[in-house]
């Protein structure tokens, strides 16, 4: 038997996850392909214009990339998994008024929790994924910390907050010291066919972008129709169902108003959407629960760091209270606009992911 690491490489039939292939080869690891088939469709409809993560003409993509690079290939059937773990959540976050992020929740269960079982079973070391982030040893603190991409216009830090000191002690992300230009750079020399491959910008399992259809699909229920208000309680309009809506949006409103109106709050109770003023989507402060800390703050003690609470968002300065229910609470020193509840809120300092949570 070699006395080789062994790598099992999670593949999405992308350009990144095929030169992490390249990298880990290069470092001298045995790799191992592997793809999660992980929404109904995915191993029996062959549509050519389904090309997100998961979808059967990924796992097609994925399988020859595997062959090119000659390493055995595994497709891992996870579809009821990816029911329970990502889609019900999703579905049930907007139900009840939140607005989700799955890619968040799909890491967590699938590529960090499933896929690290198949690690262990395949006799593999680590797993590997294409995402722009780092993992460094801190020798100080005696444990594995996740830091962002050195590319910080490509950096996905924020949906990985969720990683534990114990996964990150097996993960390996050799996309994390290139930029995105220098990755298709290298899949052009390798002659990969996937050199010029679109990102897959959409939801995996919503690839046309209709949240509300899919949900109203998905449930088998129909979400009545309300009034849109001001926060002062007057009528604006009507809409098209609560879950057509999030926080801060603008746009697809359908209304003809004397100034433009953004969605500050939805009530569920009420089936009343509230719109407010731009200036008015601003906030300071937000809780949060279900929250994992990879560099635990000192017991007692506020932690002094860099926040957001979106993906896109620029970090702000921010003091993180924890509270004896195991939330925490953020203050931000100015406010952020359009804290969304179903986000994720996660703290910085510096390059270093300290933690996160979900936002309340």
């Amino acid at each position: 038997m070699s006395d080789k690491k062994r790598a099992l490489i999670a593949m999405s039939g992308g350009v990144d996850s095929s030169v992490a292939v390249h990298l880990m080869q290069k470092a001298g690891y045995d790799c191992i392909g592997a793809t999660m088939c992980l929404y109904e469709g995915t191993q029996c409809e062959n549509k050519a214009e389904d090309t997100t993560c998961g979808s059967s003409s990924a796992v097609k993509d994925a399988e020859a990339v595997a062959k090119h690079f000659d390493i055995p290939f595994r497709a891992y059937d996870y579809r009821e998994d990816f029911k329970d773990e990502v889609i019900c959540r999703f579905v049930n976050t907007y139900i009840v008024g939140g607005t989700p992020n799955p890619c968040v929740e799909c890491n967590r269960y699938m590529k960090f929790g499933r896929l690290m079982d198949k690690m262990r079973k395949e006799d593999c070391d680590y797993v590997v994924t294409g995402h722009y982030v780092r993992v460094e040893y801190d020798e100080f603190r005696g444990q594995y910390i996740l830091k962002k991409g050195r590319d910080e216009s490509k950096d996905q830090s924020y949906v990985l907050y969720n990683l534990t000191k114990e996964q990150l002690a097996h993960c390996k992300f050799p996309l994390g010291e290139y930029s995105k230009e220098e990755i298709r750079e290298i899949a052009e020399q390798l002659g990969l066919l996937n050199a010029k491959k679109k990102d897959s910008q959409d939801i995996c399992f919503v690839p046309d972008g209709d949240y509300a259809s899919f949900i109203e699909e998905y449930t088998g229920q129909s979400f009545e129709e309300g009034n849109f208000v001001s926060r002062d309680g007057k009528v604006l309009g009507r809409h098209k169902g609560m879950i057509r809506y999030t926080i801060g949006q603008r746009k697809g409103l359908g209304l003809s108003l004397q100034e433009p109106m953004y969605v500050y709050e939805k009530r569920m109770d009420t089936n009343e959407v509230v719109l407010c003023r731009n200036d008015e989507l601003f906030s300071s402060v937000l809780e949060a629960e279900d929250v994992n800390w990879i560099v635990e703050p000192e017991k007692g003690k506020t932690v002094h760091c860099k926040a957001k609470a979106r993906y896109k968002q620029k970090e702000a300065d921010a003091v993180v209270e924890c509270l004896d229910n195991g939330k925490v609470r953020v203050t931000f020193e100015e406010p952020q606009r359009g804290i969304t509840t179903g986000q994720s809120v996660v703290f910085y300092d510096g390059d270093t992911v300290l933690g996160g949570g979900r936002i309340l």
